[in-house]
């Protein structure tokens, strides 16, 4: 009962955390449907709906279906990201404790110690409470303790631990550049400013009968400010440390990867 009373609990907290852009974005569309009724009710519907609007519209779109697809295309990549920095922290971990294991070795035991001190850094470096310099600096230690292994195992495992080192290297930098890097700034900028000036035509436009004009100006303003939102969301993929953010790639398999070198 208590196990199938916490799933539940997990399950609405997911579904509460997932709905957070549209919780952020209906006050801003109520608002502005308040704006409009003010609008409409003292007369300062002073445009009328032409082509030229309807372009507009098309072209806003357009330019946030482009954005939409640069965002997941840098986002699908990072998927992949969590899971082969596990497979090369474990890959290392487990040679260290097999050789302590075989051998009792001192060497392999403090290779040991330091690979769970890494991944545990590793997991606050993801929620950004410990900083890429000094993880930089732990994967550099690990230098050392991969040559103290040297003369107790064969050659090609040294050579396989240091591939694993150098592919941690590689993940950690592509990482922190998704993260610390924009998707087009300048194409943001553009975005924000033609959502924002359709969502004012939007509101002085005069089109019959008004509730028609009210409901399409919730409708498209919910549409643009949710996908700008959206967006920048999934502009950065490891976005934890920061509450509001939703759409974030898991980690569940780091979490994971540091109960089980825990138990070696």
């Amino acid at each position: 009962m208590q196990r199938a009373w916490d799933k539940h609990n997990n399950g609405m907290r997911h579904y509460l955390g997932s709905q957070k852009l549209l919780l952020r974005t209906l006050p801003l569309v109520a608002a502005i449907m308040a704006v409009k009724y003010a609008a409409h009710y003292f007369g300062y519907e002073v445009i009328e709906l032409n082509a030229l609007f309807t372009s507009f519209v098309a072209a806003n779109v357009f330019l946030l279906g482009f954005l939409l697809a640069g965002v997941l295309a840098d986002f699908k990549e990072a998927e992949k990201l969590p899971g082969e920095l596990s497979v090369s922290l474990e890959s290392i971990a487990e040679e260290a404790n097999l050789l302590y294991q075989a051998k009792n070795i001192k060497e392999a035991a403090l290779c040991l110690e330091h690979m769970r001190m890494l991944i545990a850094c590793f997991r606050e470096w993801f929620h950004k409470k410990e900083r890429t310099h000094v993880l930089f600096t732990h994967l550099s230690t690990l230098n050392k303790l991969i040559a103290d292994l040297e003369p107790h195992t064969q050659a090609n495992f040294i050579v396989r631990l240091k591939q694993e080192q150098a592919n941690l290297r590689r993940i950690v930098t592509r990482i922190d550049t998704i993260r610390d890097t924009s998707f087009v700034s300048s194409g943001y900028r553009i975005a924000e400013i033609n959502s924002i000036l359709l969502i004012l035509g939007l509101i002085v436009i005069q089109l019959e009968p008004f509730m028609h004009a009210l409901f399409l100006t919730g409708a498209v303003s919910l549409l643009f400010l949710y996908m700008m939102f959206l967006i920048k969301d999934l502009d950065n993929p490891f976005g934890y440390y920061n509450g509001g953010s939703v759409e974030n790639v898991p980690i569940k398999v780091i979490e994971e990867l540091e109960e089980r070198v825990r138990n070696y």
